[in-house]
């Protein structure tokens, strides 16, 4: 029986408020979704060596989470919002875990803002340390899916990373914002001469020698740069060096409270390209990336010969139902 509820007792709930009778309607939904992408997606990633995708991203608009598979782990995450209580989302993970026969420690969920307005990009939100080892076609990168809001790679960007690959071939090649260097690893296995990686984090940083050691590439052609992006664009052009392969990958919204400054993707993006563009070798390749959901591009003024927009091309398969990020190759 359905527990009645007055019209008193609704007055003061959201419009659209998800009750635990919708919840529960929504759940089974989710479940049959996940159970069918789970049985096609694993099989062709399997054939491919990739053991990190996406069972679910917003199928229905009802239904406004992203579920996530990592090598037997489950992270199941939604952006938070007043239609739905404290309950909702781990009854949504739990449903899911339980159709896919994942333990319960290794079910991780992750509650997410569509804007952070300061602080770092990447929080700690747990202090556990474990880490494991996926696999993504010959490369094998370090994930956490328990510290931080985000667990070390984003598999959306995949393909493009074997798209940079081929291109990498005795390439110098300059990461910005590189986070865990797995495009780094990418270029690297794919035969560059040289790669720099520059993040503000000290902890991606290690992270990213991590992945390139894993891989079997670490050496003294890599190096990685802790610094803030203009600060190292400034020091390089000072010291004379140019790169042939960069990709730039910057947040949406960044805010340094020491420094006293902030970034915003959309308004600062033109600044930051041209600033690239002084270290790039004429002929070289730029890719420039932002997950920034309503990005508008200003690319007028660059000293450039070709600008293509990538995407959808560079967006997988399990990634299909938004553009989880917009990518453009620019040809100096």
């Amino acid at each position: 029986m359905h527990e009645y509820r007055s019209k008193r007792d609704t007055q003061h709930l959201p419009r659209g408020f998800v009750t635990p009778e919708k919840a529960k309607a929504q759940a089974e939904v989710l479940c049959n979704t996940v159970r069918k992408r789970f049985r096609h997606l694993s099989r062709k990633f399997r054939r491919q060596d990739i053991d990190c995708f996406r069972l679910y991203d917003w199928d229905s608009p009802d239904i406004r989470v992203v579920v996530d598979w990592y090598a037997g782990h489950l992270v199941v995450a939604e952006y938070e919002r007043i239609q739905t209580g404290p309950e909702y989302l781990p009854q949504m993970a739990n449903a899911v875990a339980a159709v896919l026969n994942v333990p319960a420690q290794k079910l991780h969920i992750r509650r997410r803002h569509t804007k952070i307005a300061s602080g770092p990009r990447y929080t700690k939100i747990d202090s556990r340390g474990e880490r494991f080892q996926v696999r993504e076609r010959n490369l094998r990168f370090w994930v956490n899916v328990s510290d931080f809001l985000d667990t070390g790679l984003f598999s959306d960007h995949r393909d493009t990373r074997v798209i940079l690959a081929k291109l990498a071939p005795g390439k110098s090649f300059l990461n910005l914002f590189s986070y865990t260097g797995t495009f780094t690893c990418a270029v690297a296995a794919g035969g560059a001469k040289t790669t720099v990686s520059v993040d503000r984090s000290e902890t991606y940083l290690y992270w990213a020698k991590d992945n390139l050691v894993s891989n079997g590439l670490w050496g003294s052609q890599h190096t990685l740069a802790q610094s803030d992006v203009t600060k190292y664009l400034a020091h390089a052009l000072h010291k004379g060096l140019r790169f042939d392969l960069a990709f730039v990958d910057p947040p949406s919204f960044s805010k340094d409270e020491l420094a006293g400054t902030a970034f915003d993707v959309i308004k600062d993006h033109p600044q930051l390209l041209k600033e690239v563009l002084k270290v790039m070798q004429p002929g070289s390749d730029l890719f420039f990336s932002t997950n920034h959901q309503r990005f508008v591009s200003n690319f007028e003024g660059l000293a450039v010969k070709d600008i293509t927009a990538l995407t959808p091309k560079t967006i997988p398969e399990d990634y299909r139902n938004r553009m989880v990020h917009s990518c453009w190759h620019i040809k100096v």
